[in-house]
């Protein structure tokens, strides 16, 4: 009796010690390069947070079963808010993070790279945009589009197609990703003569009725109105315009990717929406193809810019570590030494876009795609 209960006792504990080492289902090998990161896995922005977290789970197991580099991936909820990201980055640093995915979204990010940038490990965040992130620190990098790009972008791309002469702008000014955008999008404008007729904004405490940003626009005669921000907020507004019968072309960013799955959101009011991103997923290129496919039968859902984007972050750091000889014995900054060095002068393919390139500035060159909204599902224009 006193044997059978030791050797149940021994089965319960390699039990748990497997346990212990899966994350997302995923069992790691000895000798796995720890990545960690941080983002909104529950709250008002979880939708983000959530596609970074599991995309990255993906791109992890097929990178461990392919047999070369190993990762062991962690993350930690947010909420988006920057003070408890910076707790729960030091979560992962506690647990032996070695190179980091830093935050999902900007202001959170914006605390965490400091602290990366103090502790010397290398962060490639996937969707957190504010120039600040990268701005003065050589070792942290972003794979989305800065705000900047995103501004420019967008305007240069409403003149090339001749959606509008006369726009409106609504934007957050609490808020430095929206705030960022809004800025070069205006000066872009001023560039390209297209005339903004309406600059109205809002902040958190009055980000539920934009009845008077809404007549405003209206009254100005837009023909097109530009939505810097995320897609809740983004929401209300095309809810309470199509109340009133406003209906301009509507122009967003990537931080609207993602107002498709918004629960109690009427997604026939998104119907002719634009927006610029590196990814389409139902684009028939083989690879992205796959990932869409994987996701969906994983998830349940399709894949949205960010959960691409942390896709593409973790292959680069595979591409990366392989090129550098990286191991797991190594420390964090003499991994971020080699990182550094890797991610300015290596080309990357992904699927968020080809012949990706990283400046010393830490901000990356790819080429943004246009689409448009059609029968509840994003078509690509380019």
């Amino acid at each position: 009796m006193k044997t059978s209960r030791k050797i149940l006792s021994m089965l319960m504990a390699v039990a748990m010690i497997v346990a212990l080492a899966a994350v997302g289902g995923t069992a790691y090998a000895d000798g796995a390069i720890k990545i960690g990161g941080t983002g909104p896995l529950t709250g008002a922005a979880a939708i983000y947070g959530n596609a970074v977290k599991n995309a990255a789970e993906i791109a992890v197991e097929e990178i461990n079963a392919q047999g070369g580099v190993q990762f062991e991936l962690r993350y930690e909820d947010d909420t988006h808010d920057a003070e408890k990201a910076v707790n729960a980055y030091n979560t992962l640093k506690d647990w032996g993070m070695q190179i980091s995915l830093s935050s999902v979204t900007s202001k959170p990010a914006e605390a965490t790279s400091a602290e990366s940038f103090a502790d010397r490990i290398f962060a490639l965040t996937p969707s957190a945009s504010a120039v600040a992130v990268v701005d003065g620190k050589d070792n942290v990098f972003q794979l989305c589009f800065a705000d900047p790009n995103q501004g420019s972008a967008s305007a240069q791309y409403i003149v090339d197609k001749g959606l509008a002469t006369k726009v409106a702008v609504i934007w957050k000014n609490d808020d430095v990703y929206s705030k960022g955008i809004y800025e070069t999008f205006k000066a872009a404008c001023e560039e390209l003569g297209l005339e903004i007729v309406s600059d109205t904004t809002f902040a958190d405490g009055n980000n539920t009725d934009f009845s008077v940003q809404i007549a405003d626009a209206q009254n100005n005669g837009a023909e097109l109105v530009f939505l810097p921000m995320y897609y809740d907020a983004a929401s209300l507004i095309l809810t309470q315009a199509d109340a009133t019968g406003f209906y301009p072309y509507w122009f967003g960013v990537d931080g609207m990717d993602g107002i498709l799955s918004l629960d109690g959101f009427d997604t026939e009011l998104a119907e002719g929406v634009y927006l610029l991103t590196p990814f389409n997923a139902d684009s028939e290129d083989e690879r992205t193809a796959a990932f869409v496919a994987k996701y969906q039968e994983k998830f349940g859902e399709i894949p949205n810019q960010f959960a691409a984007d942390a896709y593409d972050c973790v292959y680069a750091y595979a591409q990366a570590c392989e090129a550098a000889g990286i191991t797991a014995d190594m420390s964090a900054e003499d991994i971020c030494a080699a990182m550094i060095e890797q991610f300015t002068t290596m080309s990357y393919d992904g699927i968020t876009g080809e012949g990706m390139t990283w400046g010393e500035d830490g901000m990356v060159t790819k080429s943004p795609k246009g689409m448009v909204i059609e029968n509840g599902a994003y078509v690509g224009l380019d």
